[in-house]
């Protein structure tokens, strides 16, 4: 199938300011780009491109004083399945990890894995099966867990303020559920994207971007969704890190106000081939 994806957010600007934009997709995701990926700024600048120390795509900008509006659009294949499941997939040992994986061990901004969630995740956790059974008792526990409410977001709640407070958005439940999974050693890492209401009944609700996690078992990563708490259609990643804070869609260095935020996703029929 392909899924044509779109974004596009507004900021007005005090003075001109330096901007560092990850709206492009991850490159995980390129080789499957459909005919063409667009990234623009209005007024038009340029736009230098680098990649980030996990691996993302990013833009950095000089934009001037005033409304500027940033815009992405891409047309992805997907295969149409939902999110692979692998119960048998083997739940390694701290020593047989990867160097590069062990970082998702450990506690970042939004996920204290040293706090009190530790013994939390051991007594609540500890004595079941491993692998993937524990990573979805984890999912099973954050969905019941929290009350989805988009009036009580904010953007500086931690998992274990999430824990207490048994509310939040999908980052909330992606930040829980990672920290969770760190405290009972299993990696864990932050994702962020867009996931379109593919295969599911439509929400009125106006889109976001989504947030969702992947753990590392048998040798590889796999996505979870404690937010949503089944296997999803359609998951185009932007951008991984060890949380939120390694992948803000926009960080200005400058005084900003958002005026306005728009996200799409939407399944299309490919051209005709011509004769």
């Amino acid at each position: 199938m392909l899924i044509k994806v779109d974004s596009e957010i507004a900021l007005i600007f005090q003075e001109p300011a330096a901007v560092v934009l990850m709206l492009r997709l991850h490159p995980s995701v390129c080789q499957w780009a459909g005919w063409v990926e667009q990234l623009g700024v209005d007024p038009a600048v340029p736009i230098s491109d680098y990649t980030d120390v996990y691996g993302n795509r990013c833009g950095r900008v000089f934009v001037p004083a005033g409304r500027v509006v940033f815009r992405h659009e891409a047309v992805v294949e997907d295969s149409g399945r939902p999110d692979p499941q692998d119960w048998a997939a083997y739940h390694h040992r701290v020593q047989e990890l990867p160097d590069d994986v062990l970082l998702f061990l450990l506690p970042s901004r939004y996920c204290e894995v040293d706090s009190e969630l530790k013994e939390a995740a051991w007594a609540t956790f500890g004595h079941g099966p491993a692998g993937w059974p524990l990573v979805r008792a984890v999912c099973d526990f954050v969905h019941r867990h929290i009350r989805f409410d988009y009036l009580q977001a904010r953007a500086t709640r931690t998992a274990l303020e999430v824990f207490r407070e048994r509310v939040g958005v999908c980052r909330d439940y992606t930040h829980l559920a990672i920290t969770l999974c760190r405290c009972l050693n299993v990696p864990a890492r932050y994702c962020t994207g867009y996931l379109g209401d593919l295969g599911v009944p439509p929400d009125p609700a106006p889109m976001d971007f989504s947030a969702w996690f992947e753990v590392y078992l048998g040798g590889r990563w796999h996505a979870f969704d404690a937010r949503h708490n089944v296997p999803r259609v359609g998951r185009v990643v932007v951008a991984r890190g060890r949380d939120a804070a390694d992948v803000a869609l926009t960080t200005a260095f400058g005084i900003n106000r958002l005026e306005s935020f728009r996200v799409g996703t939407v399944e299309i029929k490919p051209l005709p081939l011509a004769n």
